[in-house]
């Protein structure tokens, strides 16, 4: 079989699934991954004939797309902020918003013209925030919580295949009374998602991605975030910055908590024109 006779057959037993764009970056992924082959290279070998091992690898993601495992997790990996980190059942995916989330930190950093910092990213999963970070702060000490083993074990995995050091530690940050030390900075993507916008969801996350890491209660959604918030009250150096991601439907009232305890903040935008991240200073 050829790269043009299996690439069409791979169209037509998933169009009625997905978006015809989406199936052809499935594809591309997939040739990358398996046959280490870029779009360029299969344009110009549309005739290249596969191997049964090959064509089997395909066969097994066709199979897996079907019932809409992500992608990530078929081929164990994704791009974050030009950076390649390994995701597996149990770490949430990273998403592109959060990248303009690590860009808006990184934008104020320089413009504070200061990188030997202290910070903390709490809920890390796969430890794309802080990895992220630390590649372009090499002077910066950070640290990163989450609550889930797993995610941890991979945090590491992606912290020594990006080769930046980062302090992975174990932790329900509900339960923490307090932060270890004071961070000039604090980011979080905490779980935000209430159980009333799952339908919203499309079948790869709802069906793989864990609960843990994006649902909160419909009568309690900001729950982290009041929690992260009110530990940064005595966490966090004068001035120091608080950066989270949060529920585009609740930036109003997000900034509002925020607020009242004490912090001057803004709203930003993300690509898609939801609210989606919020800075706060400590005054």
């Amino acid at each position: 079989m050829t790269i043009t006779q299996l690439k069409k057959q791979f169209l037509e037993h998933l169009e009625e699934k997905y978006p015809m764009e989406e199936v052809l970056s499935f594809f591309h992924l997939l040739a990358e991954h398996y046959l280490k082959l870029s779009r360029l290279q299969m344009a110009l070998e549309p005739n290249k004939v596969l191997n049964d091992a090959e064509i089997g690898q395909f066969k097994d993601a066709l199979e897996k797309l079907k019932v809409f495992e992500p992608i990530q997790y078929i081929i164990g990996e994704t791009e974050f902020f030009s950076l390649n980190f390994k995701v597996a059942p149990g770490v949430l995916i990273p998403r592109p918003e959060t990248e303009e989330l690590v860009q808006w930190i990184l934008d104020e950093i320089s413009l504070q013209q200061k990188q030997d910092l202290q910070i903390l990213d709490i809920g890390t999963g796969s430890g794309c925030i802080p990895i992220s970070l630390k590649k372009h702060l090499p002077k910066a000490q950070i640290s990163a919580i989450d609550i889930s083993e797993e995610a941890l074990k991979i945090a590491k995995i992606n912290a020594e295949k990006n080769e930046v050091s980062v302090e992975f530690i174990q932790q329900n940050i509900l339960s923490a009374e307090k932060l270890p030390l004071q961070f000039d900075l604090i980011v979080s993507n905490p779980p935000y998602v209430r159980e009333l916008e799952k339908a919203e969801m499309h079948q790869n996350v709802l069906r793989y991605e864990p609960e843990t890491a994006l649902y909160v209660k419909d009568e309690n959604p900001l729950l982290f975030y009041k929690k992260i918030t009110k530990l940064a009250q005595e966490g966090l150096a004068k001035n120091g910055l608080l950066f989270f991601e949060i529920n585009q439907y609740l930036g109003v009232e997000t900034e509002m908590m925020v607020t009242d305890h004490g912090f001057e903040t803004a709203l930003r935008k993300d690509m898609f024109g939801n609210f989606r991240m919020l800075k706060a200073r400590k005054l």
